[in-house]
């Protein structure tokens, strides 16, 4: 863990490393090391083999046990296999990382610290590169060894910092990021009170924020909905800053935030180093959650989204459900016969509707942002929900929205 941004002209291999627990089993484990070699590419990394072991709890000394992490070491120091790093689908104490480093003299990094170096390189504002440098910091401190004395180089404005009579390089780099963790803080709480005046001025427009998983849309959608141009590729975040757009349906004016994406084993810090950026969520009057139904977990997923929505802000709001990608479909002819044993993940289409979707109702759309289907149908829905609060707000010109059920 040498470097806390990856650098993204060198491409780096890889090694990835995950567990088979009482709490997560193999297909789990499959899917979750899934969205880590994406993560890695989002990085510029290239994941290649993975090493998955079966233990009741991680190895408190080396997350895995010794014999596996021996077969690792083979692997990786073999130069045939030119492999740069070890990633590790959870988060290792200070103490894992220290003895698997010392062990195998490779980069070690584990599900966090990737994520962290993603949001460092999507960061393009300042306030957007202030939070996650923040978090950064957070995650970095109890990890400090020795061999961050870089730290003292990059401490800004003036020069060096000395050291006290007795104090260690270990000391120095440890009060420095403090300082830094402090300064951050207070630049972000100002940059917070600016914000909070910003949405202030909004007045009394409804709003509704888009929020979901990682990559399951949410930018494409924001562009169609309110014929904008924000930034929409298929990598993980590829969205950090709020985007705030007014959007008006059928005359109906209101306003559309776009928020960062959501994902499993999110790291605290993180969260919590873009609170200003989740108040969109806290603020709104509606919410729309994307789900990428063509995902064999999007269930997992809602799941991880709803919990982290529950923690940031408990309260219950007005909620459309917008299943997305249909298109990924692949649509069997009705008289076609299929005699594989039936499986969740082998449902189609309008099998998965039959399920509890079905008891959602209007409450729920299924689209291809990617396609342009059904979009009329979500703005048909999000035009009635927008409008019976606009009208509470408005009363005087309710007649200009007229009620769609009449």
């Amino acid at each position: 863990m040498k470097d806390l941004i990856i650098n993204e002209e060198k491409k780096q291999n890889a090694v990835l490393v995950g567990l088979i627990t009482p709490e997560q089993n193999e297909e789990k484990v499959h899917d979750y090391l899934d969205e880590l070699a994406f993560l890695a590419e989002t990085a510029g990394i290239v994941p290649g083999k993975r090493f998955i072991q079966r233990l009741e709890i991680p190895n408190s000394v080396t997350f895995v046990g010794a014999g596996k992490l021996q077969e690792i070491k083979e692997y990786v120091t073999n130069e045939n296999n030119n492999i740069d790093t070890i990633i590790f689908d959870d988060e290792l104490s200070p103490r894992q990382i220290r003895n698997i480093e010392k062990e195998l003299k490779i980069q070690i990094m584990d599900r966090t610290g990737l994520i962290l170096d993603i949001f460092a390189m999507r960061a393009k504002t300042a306030h957007a590169k202030a939070q996650v440098e923040l978090a950064q910091y957070q995650y970095l401190l109890p990890r400090l060894t020795r061999m961050w004395t870089h730290l003292e180089r990059q401490y800004g404005g003036g020069g060096t910092i000395m050291r006290g009579p007795g104090e260690t390089q270990l000391e120095t780099d440890r009060r420095i990021i403090l300082d830094k963790i402090s300064r951050l803080k207070k630049e972000l709480k100002n940059i917070d009170m600016q914000k909070s005046v910003q949405r202030k001025n909004r007045g009394k427009l409804v709003r509704v924020a888009l929020v979901g998983y990682t990559n399951v849309g949410k930018s494409t959608l924001m562009n169609l909905l309110s014929k904008s141009d924000v930034f929409a590729e298929d990598k993980l975040f590829a969205t950090l800053d709020t985007t705030v757009r007014k959007v008006t349906i059928e005359n109906l004016p209101f306003l559309l935030s776009d928020t960062v994406g959501f994902i499993r084993k999110l790291p605290t810090d993180l969260i919590e180093s873009f609170k200003s950026t989740l108040d969109e969520v806290r603020e709104a009057d509606i919410l729309i959650h994307m789900v990428d139904i063509s995902h064999p977990a999007f269930e997992e997923q809602m799941e991880v989204v709803e919990k982290t929505l529950f923690d940031i802000d408990n309260t219950e709001k007005p909620t459309i459900i917008v299943f997305n990608k249909i298109d990924a479909f692949t649509h069997v002819p009705q008289n076609s016969y299929d005699l594989t044993p039936k499986k969740r993940e082998n449902y189609t289409l309008d099998e998965l509707k039959q399920t509890w979707m079905g008891k959602l109702k209007e409450n729920c759309v299924f689209i291809s942002a990617k396609e342009k289907e059904n979009i009329e149908e979500l703005k048909s829905i999000l035009y009635k929900k927008v409008r019976e609060i606009h009208i509470t707000r408005f009363p005087y010109n309710d007649f200009l929205y007229p009620d769609p059920e009449e």
